[in-house]
């Protein structure tokens, strides 16, 4: 049953872990007061790239959730179509703005831990067999496991190329004499 990203749910959840781990541990260095600076060269800020992941998280969960409580589920998100994802990434950002650099990390190891309890609680069928949810549509190769990878761990390493790239620029900013390093 397994499919061709994963050999099984047991190497599905390590990968996330392992991946999502490297991602999080970039940010112990960064300052709160740096969490939206913008570096050329790098599309998004660190609180950008984590409010990214709680959103799309999130919203995975939602239409599981949705589907299995029998309710109507709206993909992407109620009141955008997949050719609104700007708009959309632009939401989380605003959604999570208001937050500090450390409450935003605990956000995402919160989301992070419901994301694997989630997966845990799926089948090895549930996860690689397509069209056991609604939700994961008809389109072929896109089973459960797929939808779980472009938003875990895909992201996690693009992001995590991401904000070595922002620390490089942020650091490279930084004049040694005025003490700023």
């Amino acid at each position: 049953m397994p499919g061709v990203l994963y050999s099984s749910k047991k190497e599905l959840s390590e990968t996330i872990r392992r991946t999502y781990v490297l991602f999080e541990g970039e940010f112990e260095d960064i300052h709160n007061s740096d969490k939206d600076k913008r570096i050329e060269g790098v599309d998004k800020t660190p609180a950008q790239m984590i409010a990214y992941q709680l959103g799309w998280m999130n919203l995975v969960m939602d239409w599981e959730r949705n589907e299995q409580l029998g309710h109507e589920f709206h993909m992407p998100a109620p009141g955008y179509k997949w050719n609104q994802l700007g708009p959309l990434n632009e939401l989380f950002y605003e959604k999570y703005s208001g937050y500090t650099l450390e409450q935003l990390l605990s956000l995402f190891r919160e989301t992070e831990q419901k994301w694997q309890n989630w997966i845990d609680s799926l089948s090895e069928e549930e996860l690689f067999v397509q069209g056991i949810r609604q939700w994961t549509g008809t389109k072929p190769g896109w089973a459960m496991v797929k939808w779980i990878q472009i938003n875990s761990v895909a992201p996690f390493k693009s992001f995590r190329t991401r904000i070595r790239k922002w620390k490089k620029g942020q650091l490279g900013g930084m004049d040694v004499r005025s003490g700023d390093i």
